[in-house]
């Protein structure tokens, strides 16, 4: 893996030296569907047809819908939820070998009134309208790439797709740039590459197009998951060409989400070759994308301009009516201050994130770790030095600049949300869990001490257990089935709402192990029936009867994450006891 903030000063010393390759990831931040929500519309469209049901595309969205379809079509044999032939499994299903009818449908999905440019696709645009940015492929249909060039610039873009792939390999050797390629085709032409049967092989001219490239451009690939096996095959058979990627393969992906064994294998094997080669974390495209365009030296004003545009629309909202209206409480505490400066810590060899991980889950709580330009943590030096043997430096570094635009900076948000809850649970029966989706305080069913959960059994019942008849699906990675377990949980979260901080506590469960989830619907569903306004408040209350010492009068109270250490070793907080309301004009 290689730090993001390494390829974008990679990149910008020299955007014209790279190709990139986008997937569907890319489009999905306009607003239009992956091939995940294609199918599951399938799956929809299908289940609804033999069952006379009435099912929406946003119905889709809820996760026990999307259970009871998958239920239906497993027991029917079609395959399981994840296997790789359910795409074609379902298109062919409800289009059969019609192309026409398939074409139609790609086109009223992608169609440009659905298209609404994320600030990505229009960086995108500004590299490729300015000549940054001379080539790119994709594996999507849509006309988005397109539509970003006009809108930064009021060029136009043309797409080499399968109606016209000669005329590709013919621009890149005649430096006819900038260079746009649909590999699997456009849907508003009569040739798409969609199903596996038509992906077996890429056409030929446009592989040629896509291997000549591959000598004369590094590569970045953006939004992309590498299960199109004929688009591996291409990049892997570029790797016996005698020039490739002459300026490095980068492929960047979700922080936290898995990577597929192909792409791996491919970075491997490109290494293998001599190319300079990485995963790369980021946190969004978009994210990504501004940050480039930020570090981007000499842009020009109008075409800057474009590209931050941002319009605002007029809305009209009633005024409730004056007099006594109801109080509403808010999951919300003030946050009265956070820690200012933690540790900056330097290596011999560059730390990656599973490294990080396995020290801070080594450390038992005792280490805090993130990566920015470098890494930060908060933890004693010793515990430090004794986890990681390549210590060159350990310096304070002030966080405050950091904190002021939060947003920005979304790695720190979850730093010091991991901080404040390993504040909170000290001395209590509260275990905390830190995953993609947030930092997570769970009800400690192993503890010796209870009594502290008191409050919360009162107002639930029992606060964890076993879920009666649930076990874990049998897969290749797990063949044997495990009990699953759950346990009444928050999700503690930092925002910053009228110029202050605030801690968000959301009531949740968490289930274990985490696989399960998706199979435990109908259960959190059962337990969460009843959860309204006075439930809910009661719910609230047993959480900060737990995580605060009720008999303290004092307006706020002071949490650190250690019982020792200095201001940067040890992150301390301070949390305001009474919760935001709010009310109608009075």
């Amino acid at each position: 893996m290689r730090d993001h903030y390494q390829l974008l000063t990679t990149i910008c010393a020299n955007p014209r030296q790279f190709a990139w390759l986008l997937g569907a990831g890319t489009s999905a931040v306009a607003g239009l569907p992956t091939a995940w929500d294609v199918m599951w519309d399938l799956k929809r469209r299908y289940y609804c047809r033999e069952e006379n049901q009435d099912i929406s595309r946003q119905d889709v969205q809820i996760e026990a819908v999307r259970a009871r379809i998958q239920s239906y079509m497993s027991g029917r044999g079609f395959p399981r939820e994840g296997d790789p032939g359910e795409y074609t499994t379902y298109f062919e299903l409800i289009f059969g070998k019609d192309r026409e009818r398939q074409r139609q449908y790609l086109k009223g999905i992608l169609s440009e009134d659905k298209v609404t440019l994320s600030i990505g696709n229009r960086v995108l645009g500004a590299l490729l309208a300015t000549g940054r940015c001379r080539a790119v492929f994709t594996t999507n249909f849509d006309t988005v790439v397109e539509r970003a060039v006009a809108e930064v610039s009021g060029k136009s873009l043309m797409a080499h797709h399968l109606e016209g792939a000669t005329s590709a390999n013919a621009a890149l050797n005649n430096d006819e740039f900038p260079l746009y390629c649909k590999v699997h085709g456009d849907f508003r032409y009569d040739s798409i590459k969609n199903l596996s049967a038509d992906l077996t092989q890429q056409n030929e001219d446009l592989s040629k197009a896509l291997l000549n490239a591959s000598n004369r451009f590094g590569l970045i690939v953006a939004g992309y998951s590498g299960r199109d096996d004929s688009v591996m095959k291409l990049l892997r058979s570029a790797l016996k060409t005698h020039n490739p990627f002459p300026h490095g393969l980068f492929w960047t992906g979700m922080k936290g989400a898995p990577v597929l064994p192909s792409v791996t294998q491919l970075i491997q094997d490109a290494r293998n070759a001599g190319v300079e080669a990485a995963f790369v974390e980021v946190e969004t495209f978009d994210a990504f994308m501004i940050r480039l365009w930020r570090n981007m030296p000499g842009k020009e004003p109008e075409i800057d301009a474009k590209v931050k545009v941002a319009r605002r629309a007029g809305v009209s909202i009633p005024v409730p009516a004056t007099g006594k209206g109801a109080i509403i409480r808010m999951n919300a505490l003030p946050i009265v201050s956070l820690p200012g400066e933690c540790q900056a810590l330097s290596f011999k060899v560059q730390k990656e994130w599973n490294e990080l991980r396995e020290a801070a889950h080594a450390s038992q709580g005792h280490l805090i770790l993130t990566k920015a330009d470098n890494v930060l943590c908060w933890g004693r030096e010793f515990v430090v030095r004794s986890h990681f043997q390549d210590v060159e430096s350990i310096i304070p570094r002030d966080i405050r600049p950091l904190i002021a635009d939060m947003s920005r900076h979304l790695y720190l948000k979850g730093f010091l949300e991991e901080a404040l809850c390993r504040s909170l649970v000290r001395g209590k029966p509260i275990l905390v869990r830190t995953t993609k989706y947030g930092s997570f305080l769970i009800a400690d069913a192993h503890s010796r001490d209870q009594g502290a959960l008191s409050k919360l059994h009162e107002t639930v019942g029992k606060p964890f257990g076993q879920i009666a008849g649930l076990t874990t699906a049998i897969d290749k990675d797990h063949p044997q089935p495990q009990r699953v377990f759950w346990a009444e949980a928050v999700r503690v979260s930092i925002e910053v709402a009228a110029g202050r901080s605030w801690m968000l506590i959301d009531p949740e469960f968490w289930i274990w192990p985490p696989r399960a989830k998706k199979d435990a619907t109908r259960f959190m569903d059962d337990r969460r029936a009843g959860r309204y306004n006075s439930l809910y408040n009661s719910i609230l209350e047993a959480w900060l009867d737990i995580l605060f010492d009720s008999g303290d009068r004092k307006p706020s109270q002071s949490f650190s994450a250690f019982s020792d250490g200095s201001s940067t070793e040890c992150p301390a907080f301070e949390i305001g006891m009474g919760t935001a309301y709010t009310r109608r004009r009075a």
